[in-house]
């Protein structure tokens, strides 16, 4: 299933981090804060709709030229990337719904088919969907339209899952974590590694949307009330020490190649 790296490959280390349970943490969270983000700043900060999409795109823009100049993982980087991205791929599932009135049917199947179209010329073009495969900027930038669209689909799949169907919050974040659970069981039982990771990437992110609405929402509406800054806060923190752990271990492991 692996493709040969090619030429360009061979000044390239993996661009992305080893899957891990931190991976799945930041991962998680980071879905919630592109929720919880994208709503304080459009909201309780006052920055509306349109100007929170122009700067959360110009930021998306300038971390994924970071992103593609480096050669190797570097933590700080990749997850500012995934945050932007979750930020923005949420603006657009919102954007369609609210601002022109699509249906979350019609914009979660187009999002479907968006996505096994990257996969289907990504697997043709590489020979591998593979993520520990990441070292040709084709790979890669195969990989962050994938990550995307995966965002704008998982908020459009959450939102009709918890909205349109009345799931409700707390119902919506049951569904989709049982469903990651059932995904992690299939591949400890030997399901394909690449296909069950984009699965479960795939829903973590309605997991993670209801999560964030679960905790932000008044209880009135069937949330906790924490608000959209107090988890965005929380959630960040989190995720900034986790990748600060990250990067502290990847610079360790540089001192100790040097030394020897």
């Amino acid at each position: 299933m692996n493709h040969s790296p090619t030429i360009e490959s061979s000044n390239w280390l993996n661009k992305v981090p080893e899957i891990t349970l931190s991976f799945w943490i930041v991962k998680i969270m980071s879905t919630t804060v592109g929720e919880t983000g994208a709503d304080f700043l459009a909201v309780n900060a006052g920055w509306g709709q349109g100007v929170t999409r122009t700067v959360m795109a110009a930021l998306l823009a300038a971390a994924l030229f970071m992103q593609l100049r480096t050669r190797r993982y570097t933590p700080w980087i990749y997850w500012l990337t995934v945050v932007l991205v979750s930020v923005v791929g949420t603006q657009i599932t919102d954007l369609l719904t609210d601002g022109l009135n699509v249906s979350l049917y019609a914009s979660t199947s187009v999002f479907a088919v968006a996505l096994a179209a990257i996969f289907f010329v990504w697997y043709r073009a590489e020979h591998t969907l593979s993520i520990h495969d990441i070292v040709t900027r084709k790979r890669e930038l195969f990989y962050w339209a994938a990550i995307l669209c995966t965002f704008a689909l998982g908020t459009a799949a959450g939102d009709l899952a918890t909205e349109a169907l009345g799931l409700g919050f707390v119902w919506g974040a049951v569904v989709f974590g049982a469903l990651i659970a059932l995904v992690c069981a299939i591949w400890r039982m030997g399901g394909n590694a690449v296909l069950t990771f984009w699965i479960a990437y795939i829903l973590t992110r309605p997991f993670g949307a209801a999560l964030g609405d679960l905790l932000t929402q008044a209880k009135t509406y069937g949330g906790l009330g924490m608000g959209a800054m107090w988890t965005s806060t929380l959630f960040l923190s989190v995720i900034v020490m986790l990748v600060a752990l990250a990067q502290f271990g990847m610079s360790m492991g540089k001192s100790a190649q040097t030394a020897e």
